[in-house]
């Protein structure tokens, strides 16, 4: 079991944190979502959810576009591939560890 558990170790800490989790999770199964958007669905203050999506986007993760929409800033996120990638790993890194410890 020593193996396993170290392997655990190996998985992406960017993603494995609970909000940035959910906000990748979100992001992966729609093209792109607003800011007022992720904040609905993952129940996060505008400086929770500002500073976990600079982080990803710091990693290459998400790409941030802001522009307006009329006079009212608009904030569009969306996963690049670089997250695709990071999270369909980290998917396969958690789903060997379950698997390998049942």
């Amino acid at each position: 079991m020593g193996a396993e558990l170290r392997r655990l170790s190996e998985i992406d800490r960017l993603i494995h944190e609970p909000a940035r989790l959910m906000i990748m999770a979100i992001l992966s199964a729609v093209e792109s979502a607003d800011f007022l958007y992720l904040q609905h669905e993952t129940g996060l203050t505008r400086g929770n959810l500002s500073a976990h999506l600079s982080k990803l986007e710091e990693a290459g993760y998400v790409k941030i576009e802001k522009t307006f929409k009329g006079k009212l800033p608009l904030t569009i996120c969306e996963l690049s591939s670089d997250g695709q990638r990071a999270l369909a790993q980290y998917r396969l890194q958690l789903q060997q560890f379950i698997t390998s410890t049942q």
